[in-house]
């Protein structure tokens, strides 16, 4: 089994659901009242979380105040509606990435929030020193990732990473939400479900490239395999886990 390694920044996530009845009558805002409150590893713990939900060997190199470091969602408790969300301003370290024995994983995940962790150079770095590097950063694309193996961003870092490199965008897979996943000129199609939240769908996405790359090494069948995982959790509320697509587990156990 193939040694997955994540570097990013974490946070918490907390969601708190919400009923509303009514506005306030001071000011127009809806007067919350608090149903239930959860919360989960966020951003690259996340990533590290559902990878793990699928394949054993995984670490994982992030910040670690991660848990005074969060997000807080205020959601409608019947709706995917979200009120407002609350960040913390705590101070994100920087990554010491030359410290890193890179070496010892067979993948690379690079889950960059564009938070301080990683700079563009620690990322350059990373993709020049290691062969098989996944990117899924929130920085705009540039030459920095020109070593990167793979780079995974959402249609709207997409739009404002124009223009790119046409060698480098031959490396983006590029998910568009309902309107599936973009790879060199192919769209990757998504089953239509009822979405109840989008919260950690890009996460579940990498996590389930890394793994489905690592158990098959074909890029096509891991794009496929990652949709299928998503799809699960923009159906449920909050942040969940992946769980295994049956299509897909007899495939995975002859790897």
């Amino acid at each position: 089994m193939k040694k997955i390694l994540i570097i990013g920044e974490s946070c918490r996530d907390i969601f708190i659901y919400c009923d509303t009845q009514r506005l306030a009558p001071d000011i127009p805002v809806p007067v919350l009242k608090v149903r239930k409150k959860t919360q989960n590893p966020g951003m690259a713990r996340n990533v590290e979380r559902n990878v793990k939900a699928l394949h054993k060997l995984c670490d994982i190199v992030t910040n670690n105040n991660w848990r005074a470091i969060t997000k807080t969602r205020f959601m409608h408790e019947k709706t995917p509606q979200a009120f407002f969300r609350v960040d913390t301003e705590n101070r994100m370290p920087r990554a010491d990435v030359r410290k890193i024995p890179l070496k010892k994983y067979d993948i690379i995940g690079v889950s960059d929030y564009n938070k301080g962790f990683l700079t563009k150079e620690d990322i350059r770095y990373v993709c020049e020193h290691h062969p098989c590097v996944f990117v899924d950063t929130k920085k705009p694309v540039g030459r920095f990732l020109e070593g990167a193996k793979y780079i995974k961003i959402n249609k709207f870092e997409y739009e404002h990473s124009l223009p790119i490199p046409r060698d480098i965008g031959r490396k983006i897979i590029c998910t568009r939400g309902g309107g599936g996943v973009s790879f060199r000129g192919k769209t990757y199609p998504v089953s239509l479900v009822e979405v109840k939240d989008v919260a950690g769908a890009g996460d579940s996405f990498f996590a389930a490239l890394l793994v489905r790359y690592a158990e098959t090494q074909n890029i096509e069948e891991a794009i496929v395999f990652a949709n299928l995982c998503a799809s699960q959790v923009v159906k449920k509320k909050g942040v969940s886990v992946i769980t295994r697509p049956k299509a897909s587990a007899n495939s995975a156990k002859q790897n």
